[in-house]
C-alpha cells in the first residue's frame, strides 16, 4: 500500500523526503511511507524548499502558486499540496493512476 500520497478534494497531498544538493532534479521512489525526491539546490535560506515548489509545479503541470508547502519547511521530510494537478508525472503514474 502507498502511504506517500492522498487525494483530498481533486488536490494531491504528497509526503516527500527530499535530498538536496543532488546531481539532478528527480524522482527517486518510496523511502518509506514518503516519496524521495532529488533536489540540485542546496538547503540554504529555503532554496531547496523553492526548487522543490518548482519541480513539483513542473512535473504536476501547474503553476509554483498551486503547490503548497504544508509541512517541513526546516526539514528533509515535509507534506506537500499540489491543487488540482493538470498531469501525473510518468515516474509516479504507475501509482497514482
Amino acid at each position: 500500500m502507498n502511504l506517500f500520497y492522498q487525494w483530498q478534494d481533486g488536490d494531491l497531498i504528497l509526503t516527500c523526503h527530499l535530498q538536496p544538493k543532488a546531481s539532478k532534479d528527480e524522482f527517486v521512489g518510496e523511502y518509506g511511507e514518503a516519496i524521495k525526491i532529488r533536489i540540485k539546490a542546496a538547503p540554504i535560506e529555503g532554496k531547496a524548499n523553492a526548487a522543490l515548489i518548482a519541480f513539483l509545479a513542473k512535473q504536476f503541470g501547474v503553476s509554483k502558486r498551486d503547490v503548497e508547502l504544508i509541512s517541513g519547511e526546516l526539514n528533509k521530510h515535509k507534506r506537500v499540496r499540489v491543487s488540482q494537478p493538470k498531469k501525473i508525472p510518468e515516474a509516479l503514474a504507475a501509482v497514482l493512476l
